[in-house]
């Protein structure tokens, strides 16, 4: 069997960027709905899949690259590796020692059963003779990206984890970083064990238009200079549908207009954000001698120059 760096064909030094750019490859040519009549599609996809939800945590990579597969044997719980290091580090190598040997970790917890947990953590017969109970699976953690729009209106998602098909809810309000947890979707536990849980981290890509600060939305609005001169009432597009907002005559570029609760919904259900429409005084594309002419007249309309307070 590949280790997880062999299953992404990258080094063992490769950036969490250089991961995450040959994850998404290898995922996108392999994944079973790519792939329905080859066969293995869905367990090379599941390989993979479980190879990037460890090296893209930071905790569990280093814990893998410390301990290789025992790190997964140990449910990837920091306090059952300190343990086990501690074992390892008794003289010849953690692999002989007296039955029911007690060993101290770090002075906390008290004395630690070295030969009744490692039975417990290996199905070894290291034990004397205690009965091994239930182990709970292993937390999965996987990467999804949404868009702008569903990261403020929320939505259903559908993910492939371990060869199996999940729909995720997004609630209204998530950014970059947000993270949704499903009870029970993780690995499965032994000894009847509850399974693990699915962490899922959400990237909010960026919109073509739409700029987002915190829980505020920007939009660029272009307006005529005949809007702006005299004023006029422009329809305007929402994520939540759509709008009417009032130009005031003599309204300048780069004008905000605020549409009060339009921006990102508070995931903690304070009061949402806003949207701000930046007015951009988009002038005529034609040029001819009418034009001209009535440029020429807008001109003579200015009474100063416009560039006086420009001193630095």
């Amino acid at each position: 069997m590949k280790d997880y760096y062999q299953r992404l064909g990258v080094s063992r030094q490769a950036s969490a960027e250089e991961i995450k750019k040959a994850y998404r490859a290898l995922a996108k040519k392999s994944h079973p709905d790519v792939n329905p009549h080859k066969k293995g599609a869905e367990e090379e996809f599941k390989s993979i899949t479980e190879a990037f939800e460890v090296l893209s945590d930071q905790k569990k990579r280093r814990m893998y690259d410390e301990l290789g597969d025992d790190a997964a044997k140990l449910g990837w719980d920091e306090k059952k590796a300190e343990q086990f290091r501690a074992y390892r580090a008794r003289p010849g190598g953690g692999g002989g020692g007296m039955p029911g040997f007690d060993f101290n970790v770090g002075g906390e917890g008290g004395n630690v059963d070295f030969e009744s947990i490692l039975g417990e953590m290996f199905g070894g017969a290291r034990g004397r003779g205690r009965k091994r109970g239930p182990m709970p699976g292993a937390d999965l953690a996987t990467e999804l990206e949404v868009s702008l729009k569903e990261a403020v209106t929320g939505g259903e998602r559908t993910l492939h984890v371990n060869g199996q098909r999940l729909t995720v809810k997004i609630p209204a309000g998530v950014e970059t970083g947000s993270r949704i947890r499903l009870t029970g979707q993780g690995e499965p536990g032994e000894r009847g064990g509850a399974r693990g849980d699915l962490y899922v981290d959400l990237q909010v890509s960026e919109h073509p238009l739409i700029r987002r600060e915190n829980k505020d939305l920007y939009l660029d609005l272009a307006v005529t200079v005949k809007e702006a001169a005299l004023g006029a009432e422009i329809k305007v597009p929402t994520f939540s549908g759509g709008g009417v907002v009032k130009i005031k005559a003599g309204t300048q570029s780069g004008t905000k207009l605020r549409l009060r609760g339009q921006g990102v919904p508070d995931l903690k259900g304070g009061s949402p954000g806003d949207l701000y429409l930046v007015t951009q005084v988009k002038l005529p594309d034609a040029t001819d001698a009418e034009v001209k002419k009535a440029i020429d007249a807008l001109e003579s309309a200015y009474t100063g120059d416009v560039r006086a307070d420009l001193k630095l």
